[in-house]
């Protein structure tokens, strides 16, 4: 399963894509036994790929290669990192930060952090999904890949200021913004 697993995914990708336009499935109901394994197999959750696929089908967004970059670097880390093994942890969604507290100015920044790293660690709550709507929208409005926010979180796991740095150099909003000398700001 490991040098053609991308077209496995591929595979699996058009088929949960058809069988969701055909009729009315829940994550439960979307995948066959087969897809299901492969979905463990990359350490993955039927819920977390049914809302890409949901998404896509009724939003036309995320597309297969976003999907499959962020699957990719989940994967990895499954497989490296966690030998194979699932942590057991969920992401606790009451801690979460609000969708409007801000890092340096950067509303939803706080947020988007510990739920890249549920994703990275395959700790994501079913009612919650990384690159949803909002995510989206954040990654757009900045211009940053969520595949390349997601390999640098898995870069600086536990170095939170590292993550930030990277963003606000990586941002488009932030680069136009005009930048304050905070020494001298009182």
């Amino acid at each position: 399963m490991h040098y053609n697993w991308q077209k496995e995914l591929y595979a699996l990708w058009e088929r949960a894509v058809l069988r969701f336009r055909e009729t009315d499935h829940t994550a439960a109901t979307l995948f066959a036994a087969g897809d299901r394994a492969l979905i463990d197999r990359i350490g993955a959750t039927p819920q977390e790929v049914f809302d890409f696929i949901e998404d896509f089908c009724t939003r036309g967004e995320p597309d297969f290669t976003t999907f499959a970059l962020l699957a990719g670097i989940r994967r990895h880390y499954f497989l490296e990192r966690q030998g194979g093994k699932r942590s057991g942890n969920v992401l606790d969604i009451d801690a979460l930060p609000a969708k409007s507290d801000a890092i340096e100015g950067i509303e939803w920044l706080p947020r988007i952090i510990p739920k890249a790293l549920a994703k990275l660690r395959g700790e994501l709550h079913p009612d919650i999904m990384f690159l949803c709507g909002g995510d989206r929208a954040f990654f757009q409005r900045h211009d940053v890949h969520p595949a390349d926010f997601l390999r640098i979180v898995e870069a600086h796991e536990d170095d939170t200021a590292a993550v930030i740095r990277w963003f606000l150099a990586s941002s488009k909003e932030t680069a136009a913004q005009p930048q304050v000398d905070r020494r001298r700001a009182s």
